[in-house]
């Protein structure tokens, strides 16, 4: 990607790079908006509120992406990226219950608005349907990527909690998470994209290759946002992470290149999720833990582009490549 295009408004390239897609990305969120319905009101307005909020609509995108590289010319793949959506809209539900969390994409949390009970209950609301989809799209693959993915976003969360406020976390765990908790959802995505474009094994087993490598990247640009963004652009409170004791890849490396007395300071603020934030942001970015992460997050962008040399040249596999290197460079 040109340093011109990098500069850009994050809004404006991320259209630009969906521009291949854009008639279905549209169907997906018209589907969405179908898929919502429901007569009881509550559960309407708080659904209505969450999938409203404006995100990156990442994971449908990824699907959308990958299918029309592998050749598919059909519609069934709007359907699907609709479905994956809720699911992910769901998780995102459950976690800010789990995480108290107060503020996402620039917006009150569903459970700092109408409660815990009601958050997780529409997010249950919101899961159930996509299962529900997932069934009419009547396809066992998807069937099996999906359910696979629901799975180890579970796991994913309750191995996230016995991490917790535990300072001892270190690169292969936190690895762990994040492939549970947000690569496997890409995983997921790239795997039903194979299965209704019918591609060969090897061009499935590259495409899921890829996507975690896309999901890796993705959650390691978004762990430096915490600690280099702004609430404005980001639409979370920075140190969020930090102060729910979790140990993301810019404090195990800063932990790693401190001294002995800032690192005591970190582990302290970990175990008690509390402490000076900006003292702590000082010491990460002093060591250049964010520039170590960088490096990390461009190993996973040169994975991912490579095992994507199966593929045809086209438009698509362009986005794709793009999409790997806006992910790293990304602001928000």
């Amino acid at each position: 990607m040109s340093e011109t295009a990098s500069s850009q408004d994050p809004k404006a390239l991320v259209k630009q790079l969906l521009l291949p897609i854009a008639a279905d990305m549209q169907a997906v969120d018209e589907i969405i908006r179908n898929e919502l319905s429901s007569d009881v009101s509550r559960m309407h307005e708080i659904s209505e509120y969450i999938t409203s909020a404006g995100g990156k609509r990442m994971r449908p995108a990824l699907l959308m992406l990958i299918c029309r590289a592998l050749g598919y010319e059909g519609t069934l793949h709007q359907y699907l990226g609709a479905t994956i959506e809720l699911l992910h809209t769901a998780t995102l539900m459950h976690d800010d219950v789990v995480d108290e969390s107060d503020l996402r994409r620039g917006r009150p949390t569903a459970n700092s608005r109408w409660g815990n009970g009601a958050a997780v209950l529409v997010g249950d609301f919101l899961y159930t349907r996509s299962f529900q989809m997932m069934v009419r799209a009547g396809n066992l693959r998807v069937m099996q990527a999906l359910s696979d993915a629901a799975n180890r976003l579970s796991e994913g969360e309750v191995i996230q909690m016995v991490n917790a406020h535990d300072p001892s976390v270190d690169e292969e765990r936190y690895f762990k998470v994040i492939e549970r908790k947000t690569a496997c959802l890409f995983e997921a995505g790239a795997r039903m994209a194979a299965a209704i474009a019918e591609c060969d094994e090897a061009r499935e087993e590259a495409v899921a290759r890829y996507a975690l490598c896309l999901g890796n990247a993705f959650q390691i640009a978004d762990d430096i946002l915490d600690y280099r963004g702004n609430v404005a652009d980001t639409g979370k409170n920075l140190g969020d992470d930090l102060r729910e004791g979790k140990v993301t890849l810019p404090i195990i490396y800063a932990r790693r290149l401190c001294t002995d007395t800032e690192r005591e300071t970190i582990d302290e603020a970990i175990r008690l999720g509390d402490g000076d934030f900006e003292t702590i942001a000082s010491i990460v970015l002093r060591t250049n833990a964010l520039e170590e992460c960088a490096k990390r997050a461009e190993e996973e962008l040169i994975r991912g582009k490579e095992a994507l040399d199966i593929l045809p040249p086209s438009l698509f596999r362009d986005s794709l490549i793009q999409l790997l290197a806006f992910t790293v460079k990304r602001n928000r």
